[in-house]
Order: C-alpha cells, then structure tokens, then sequence
C-alpha cells in the first residue's frame, strides 16, 4: 500500500505519456470544436480555423509547469525561451492536423475497442483492480476522464503510427548508411599556419590605409551609437538599509507567529494490514476483520514482539518485510483513517482496529519528532530582516508614485527626484542593446528602449519611471547622444593593424599550402606530412570539423587521393588520403544499427506525410507570432 508509487512506477510512465504526448495531448475533438469557435489574436491557422494567442498561452503555461516539475532547479528562464515558445507552438499545430484528420476522416475508437485495449494491454493491468482510482488520482485524473484521453490518443496515433509501420528499410540498406556515415580513412596531414608566417609581415601606413578604405574592413571597427545617461534608481532592497526594527516588534513578531517558527512534527510507525478491498464480500470482510482483532489482541499481549508478528501476517508487500515500518511520515502522506489513528497516539501504544480503503490495520506509534518551536535567539536575525524588509517595501510603495510623478513634472533634470528621495544620481555610457556583462537597470530593454526614444534624445527630458525589476523603479536622461560612426585610422590603428597581419598570414598560409598540393598531386615527395592517422565521423582526431568533413567527402576512388582544406581559423591543412577502411564494428554491431536506421526512417516517413498534411490542411504559424517570440528573446 505504501509502496504504491513505486510499484505502480511504468504505469505512471504510461499514464504521464497518456496526458502529455505528442507534446500535450489535444483536448479532443470538443477542444477542435473549440478552437473553430474563434477568440482573440490568430497566431496559427489550421484549414482556416485559427489558434489564438490564449490558447497558445495555455498550451505554454502547461508545458512550462511539467518541465518545473521534471527539472525544479532549472533556471525559469529556459522554460520561457523564444526556442520553447516555438516548439509549444509548433506542437499545438501539429495536434490540430491531427485532430482535423481525426475528424474529417471519422477515425473513431468505439467503446468495445476501448474497453478491449484496457482489457487486454498489460501496461494497464493495475487500472482493472479496485486501486484504479488512486492510481488515476495520483494524475488528477478519473476513470471517465482518463479514458476519454487515452481514446483521443488513439485516434491520433492512428493517423500517422501506420507510416511509421509502413517503413520497411532492410539490414542490408541500413550497413550501406552506416557504412558511408562511419567509414574510416587513413590519412596523413600537413598544417600551414598562419602564425607561423605573421613574423614575417609588419605592415607600413600605405598598406593600413590601403586595407582600411575597405568598406568589408572599416565596417568591422564601426563604433555603434550609444549614449551618455545620468540615471537615478528608487528601489526596495536600498530602502532596507535605511530602516530601524524596535526589538518591541521583533519580540511581538515572534509571539504572533509561533507556528512559523515550529517545525512540522513527524511520526514513525509500523502496522499490520489485513487486506479487504470493495470487491470483497461482507463474509470476507467479516473474516479478515476478524483476524485483525486476534492479531491486535496478540500485539498487546506483546508490544515487543510487534515486528515479528508484522513479518508473519501483515498482507502489505511493501513493510512487511520490515516488520511493518514505514518509517517517519508528516500529516497528509497516509489515508485520512490511518491518519488519525497514529496522531491520536502517543509512542509505543497500539491502536484499535483501523479500516480503511486498503483493509484493516493494527498500528504501533514507535517514534515522533519535530513539533518544537526554536528559541527566539536563534529567529532574531531572521526576523528583523523579514521586519526591515516589509518596512521598505511599504516605503517604497509610498514613494514610487510620487517619484513618477517628481521624474516627469520637472522633466528637464533628475536632481529634484535626487534630492528629494536621497537618491544618488549614476552616469553611464549604454547602447541599444544592453552589454553582456551589464547588471541591474542597465541590463533592462525597457529603459534601454526609452533612453533611445526619439524624444529622448532630442530634447534630453527624463524618461517615465520605468520598472527596470522587482521592485525598482529607474528614470533616466540623456546627457549627450553619439551617433555611430567609422573611427579615423588613427584611433584604430593598432587593431588595424592586426587584422591586417591576420588577414595576410592567412592569405600567405593558404598559397603555401595549395602550392604543396600541388606539387603532391604532381607526384612530390611526402616530406612534412605527419604520421598516419585513421579518421572518421565518429573519431575525428585532431582534425577540425571542417577539414573532416572535406576528407570524408573527398574522391576516393584513386588512391593515394589528395585535399586541400582552408580550415577558417587562419589555417590551411593538405591531406593525403592513403587507405579507405570499412566502419569500426566497435562503434555499433549489425542490429543496432539496423534498429536505429529503421527507426529513423520512420521518423522520416512521418514527418514526410504530416507535412503533406499541413499543406493539405492549410496548416500555417503567422511570421509576426515567431517574430515576437523572437525578439521576446533576452538580450544579456
């Protein structure tokens, strides 16, 4: 009984695939019919009946609670990436087709081949017992509701789970893809770098000027526009510094709120349980009952031997073996009767008879913690933070509007809000983008896009109070307004200088190296090629990725075969290519890789007929809704 989750654990798996996949299952058709119903901005259309943004939202706010769920520590901020938003979007379109299909095409479940599935699917064994409840309940889930849900999944399975079966790639074409994918070559190499010939260039001022009147080169050192601000910041966590905390009211605090200061009391006990379920009858029950009664007499007669006799007797699998412990538990871990048996005990007593929705119990409380208020000494600290911190933010909800009002009747500087909230008035240089190192205001878009409003720069007024966070309020002003611009040569000269070096030693790395490809491919020696090595896409070596893929692609038809690779990096390698050797059987054997080609052949033909059905169906997202969600995205 107690061990129910976990021995129910595949069967919540299957339960939780139930009431999410494909990403979270469709409201069914009634939810179809919903949607045609219309509402508030498109988003996404399906045969010309739209998703709108609340619906969008919804579908949103569900997948973002179950990842908290599967990942509590996770930072918030990926569960409302541009990147999610467009996979729940792109996920909801995709239960729509298939509902549309669903619909037009009657694919129907009957109540006989839903009641045969739950019959007959082994996975769904404990759902055809008396628990079927609990188990349905651990997933806010009833029997009417699950059902209706695992029939909606049915029916869009069944749309594409055919295509998928209808993919039937032989182990033979599955060797020849894993061959090309993990063939390996052996091979030896000769890097030319660039730093090995920047040594040798020093440029003169000819050549700087020259190589910056290039639009491509001087575009690389424009200086973007940006301003000078003079900002002032009204916030709730500076206000705490300010506040005094009378030990009057920590010590009435204190006594006010005991409760918050007791910890959770917890109790250990062991039980006997004689099973009775709903579908037992009364006879059965009156015996089972029964026999509950002679074990609790026997418990009383020896509390000692309390373990022994659990060992014996007790029908619950999951403590039986441990003489019937289920070690410490708080108010709300056990079913209400059992409950309140073992609260209503004080350690080391037996209870009566105890029934409940599992059968009858006997319980023993064997040991109790928690329930002890801690010493004032030890809350002090805690409370006087906690006081500071609700005296400033009263503060500062007395002063944020006034401060918006300061900041915008006398516009033309933030000394008066300065002054008259104690505020010190900051200076800082921003661009329309926050900086990836900036913190607090200076990292919000909100003031950001103010301070570069055209208003704001041309008359140089304060901008509105703007909420740069929790609770902090910023306004600031423009001092003065540069515009971007290519610097002159001699403010940049030594960065330019470097470019060009860079730019030249590769240049001249490059010509090196294609000059000794040819002379390979004319028959030269192998003078300053490297010991050979075996490549493949599975273990490229010291090759980067670039030239891997160049070796891989090169014709090896004749050998010894020869590649030249600009890798990018300022380097040029040229390969021979001496041997061309089947895939490493280490990598995956024969099965392996005919599951994995069969399985994504499949995927393949899938998502090959759902796109014939998005098109079928008209199923498009609005560029303006991926847009937004695009710019959503954070910018530090």
């Amino acid at each position: 009984m107690f061990d129910f989750v976990r021995k129910h654990t595949r069967l919540l798996q299957f339960l939780l695939l139930i009431v999410i996949l494909p990403s979270f299952v469709l409201v069914g058709v009634e939810g179809y019919s919903r949607f045609m119903e219309g509402g508030n901005t498109a988003v996404a259309s399906v045969d010309g009946h739209k998703i709108t943004q609340s619906e969008w939202d919804a579908a949103l706010r569900q997948q973002v609670e179950r990842m908290r769920q599967q990942a509590p520590t996770m930072d918030p901020k990926v569960f409302d990436s541009p990147e999610v938003r467009k996979d729940v979007l792109e996920n909801l379109l995709r239960e729509r087709v298939l509902a549309a299909v669903v619909t037009d095409e009657h694919r129907n479940i009957t109540d006989a081949q839903l009641e045969e599935i739950v019959r007959t699917d082994p996975q769904l064994a404990p759902l055809r017992g008396p628990e079927a409840k609990q188990i349905l309940a651990q997933q806010g889930l009833t029997v009417d509701g699950f059902l209706q849900r695992l029939r909606q999944e049915l029916q869009m399975n069944g749309v594409l789970g055919p295509i998928a079966q209808s993919a039937l790639p032989t182990q033979a074409s599955a060797g020849l893809a894993f061959d090309a994918l993990l063939q390996q070559r052996e091979l030896r190499f000769q890097n030319f770098a660039a730093k090995d010939f920047a040594a040798t260039l020093t440029p003169k001022d000819a050549d700087l000027e020259a190589y910056y009147k290039d639009p491509k080169v001087s575009a690389k050192f424009q200086l973007p526009e940006s301003a000078d601000i003079e900002y002032v910041v009204l916030d709730a966590a500076a206000l705490q510094g300010g506040v005094t905390v009378s030990a009057d009211d920590v010590q009435k605090f204190y006594e006010q709120n005991k409760a918050r200061f007791t910890s959770d009391e917890e109790r250990r006990a062991s039980h006997i349980l004689i099973k009775a379920g709903a579908d037992m009858s009364a006879a059965d029950k009156a015996k089972a009952k029964a026999k509950a009664e002679a074990l609790l007499a026997e418990a009383r007669k020896n509390p000692a031997g309390f373990a022994e006799l659990a060992k014996k007797n007790s029908e619950d699998p999951g403590s039986a073996a441990n003489g019937g412990d289920l070690d410490f538990f708080g108010k709300g871990a056990m079913v209400k009767p059992f409950e309140d048996a073992v609260y209503a005990l004080k350690k080391g007593e037996i209870s009566n008879v105890v029934q409940s929705d599992f059968g009858y119990h006997v319980i023993m409380l064997t040991d109790l913690r928690g329930g002890q208020v801690r010493p004032f000494e030890t809350v002090k600290g805690e409370i006087e933070s906690e006081l500071r911190k609700q005296l400033a933010q009263k503060r500062y909800t007395e002063m944020a509007e006034d401060f918006g009002n300061t900041v915008y009747e006398q516009s033309d500087s933030l000394k008066p809000a300065a002054d008259k909230f104690k505020l010190a008035i900051q200076k800082a240089t921003v661009r329309r983008k926050a900086a990836p190192d900036a913190t607090g205001p200076l990292a919000s878009a909100k003031l950001l896009e103010a301070v570069f409003d055209a208003d704001s720069l041309k008359n140089k007024r304060n901008t509105s109070a703007i909420e740069a966070g929790g609770n902090q309020l910023v306004s600031a002003r423009v001092v003065a307004y540069n515009a971007a611009r290519v610097p002159a040569l001699a403010e940049v000269k030594a960065a330019v200088a470097a470019a060009w070096v860079q730019d030249q030693s590769a240049a001249a790395a490059k010509k090196a190296g294609e000059t000794r490809l040819a002379e390979l491919q004319k028959g030269g020696d192998a003078k300053g090629l490297g010991e050979p090595v075996t490549v493949s896409r599975a273990k490229p070596g010291v090759l980067p990725q670039k030239a891997l893929d160049q070796v891989l692609r090169a014709d090896a038809s004749k050998l010894p075969a020869y590649a030249g690779v600009d890798v990018g990096d300022g380097s040029y390698l040229v390969v021979k290519i001496e041997k061309v050797l089947p895939r490493d059987p280490a990598l995956i054997d024969p099965k392996r890789a005919a599951e994995q080609y069969a399985r994504a052949w499949s995927a393949a033909e899938m998502a090959g007929y759902y796109n014939v059905l998005k098109s079928e169906y008209k199923a498009t997202i609005k560029p303006s809704a991926l847009a937004a969600t695009a710019a959503s995205a954070p910018t530090n």
